[in-house]
């Protein structure tokens, strides 16, 4: 399949954002394979661009952009989100076309001059919840969004067509070029982007029911048309901070491999007695790996050493990001390791309390260097207490 493919919107309404194959680390800190930038132009008797693209999809966006267009003039710019992945290029369009008309929340228009040195605010038309304007056979309803997940966002509707411009909801990691399957990359940038702001996804999923929509157009991946139903009550879950999956997430933090045996030899135990086990040596892989993987599954065991009088930093740094992502509604267990004044059980129990709805299983297994035969009984109660 052509990635274009993946993007095609109908006849008037047509993608002309970005495919960034390269991209390795989005936001500085999540490993991806690519991103695609998107955005969309909707040919009418009045012309509207649905958002720009990050200033690596440049040249792309704005040789897609000429092709459209031909000779004629856009005649506004729908600004759903002012992130940069998506805003870079509003002052250089803008100033390309002065007669350009922008719309947006409130929040976008106060937010633009923090991003560009042009006075645009003599041609900013600000929207509120459900207010419209007509293309011509196109109509666009804007719809807020507050905080999915920047305080500006609004998405758009376009009622002639039935498409919901979602901004970053229903949005992934990875190229379109890559060809992957939506719910891959979907989670792993669902959680790490927007899974904090569970509470606002609901409210918009619940406007989103009140709309009959044939195609959902997000900012980043592939445009959805026959797996609307899967998508939107896959965010319905998500959102809820409810597990897609039953089974035991066991993420690992091990200095010289001691506790990774433990939690090697534990998990095939729990194998063993019927339990769907993933582990993760955090040594290895990337936290925002682990951060989708702990949202994922209804139960995670957590296991590291104690360090310096703290937990190791690599578990410290999934505790950190968990807690800020607001993980929660989750039964958790608890294996440390510590030679002399083993602390990191006590300190990873104070992150999980601070969280909302955990359980905390009992007991706190406690190995001291290297697991002994002596330690199997307070395996042993562990696996019982983490059974569903």
């Amino acid at each position: 399949m052509n990635w274009k493919d993946r993007v095609a919107v109908s006849d008037d309404i047509r993608f002309i954002g970005a495919d960034d194959t390269e991209l390795t680390i989005f936001e500085s800190q999540y490993p991806v394979e690519g991103i695609s930038y998107n955005s969309y132009i909707i040919m009418d008797e009045k012309i509207a661009i649905m958002d720009t693209v990050d200033k690596r999809g440049t040249d792309e966006f704005f040789s897609n952009l000429a092709a459209e267009l031909g000779d004629r003039k856009p005649s506004y710019l729908i600004i759903q989100h002012m992130e940069p992945d998506h805003a870079a290029n509003i002052g250089k369009l803008a100033d390309m076309y002065p007669e350009m008309k922008l719309v947006g929340s409130m929040q976008t228009s106060q937010m633009l001059p923090k991003y560009f040195e042009g006075d645009y605010s003599g041609r900013f038309e600000i929207v509120k919840e459900n207010d419209t304007l007509s293309l011509g056979k196109h109509t666009l309803q804007f719809i807020m969004a507050p905080m999915v997940h920047w305080p500006e966002v609004m998405v758009t509707y376009e009622q002639t067509e039935k498409i919901l411009f979602s901004a970053d909801g229903f949005g992934t990691f990875g190229a379109l070029a890559n060809d992957e399957e939506w719910i891959a990359d979907a989670s792993h940038y669902y959680f790490n982007i927007v899974g904090k702001y569970g509470a606002q996804v609901q409210a918009l999923l619940k406007k989103a029911s009140g709309l009959d929509i044939n195609v959902i157009a997000p900012l980043h991946g592939p445009v959805h048309k026959d797996d609307i139903a899967f998508v939107v009550s896959t965010y319905d879950t998500w959102s809820s901070y409810k597990p897609s999956k039953e089974g035991i997430f066991i993420p690992y933090a091990s200095i010289h491999g001691n506790t990774k045996a433990a939690v090697l030899e534990f998990a095939k135990k729990l194998e063993d007695a019927g339990e769907t086990v993933k582990t993760m040596d955090l040594t290895e892989e990337d936290v925002s790996e682990a951060v989708e993987q702990a949202f994922l599954y209804d139960r995670v065991i957590v296991a590291a050493c104690t360090y310096d009088g703290e937990i190791f930093p690599p578990m410290n740094d999934l505790l950190h990001h968990l807690k800020i992502k607001n993980f929660q509604n989750r039964k958790v267990g608890i294996i440390e390791n510590g030679s002399w004044a083993p602390i990191a059980g006590k300190k990873m129990k104070e992150y999980f309390e601070a969280m909302k709805d955990i359980t905390i299983a009992e007991p706190i297994v406690s190995i001291k260097g290297v697991k002994k035969a002596s330690d199997d009984d307070s395996f042993s109660a562990l696996a019982q207490a983490m059974r569903k």
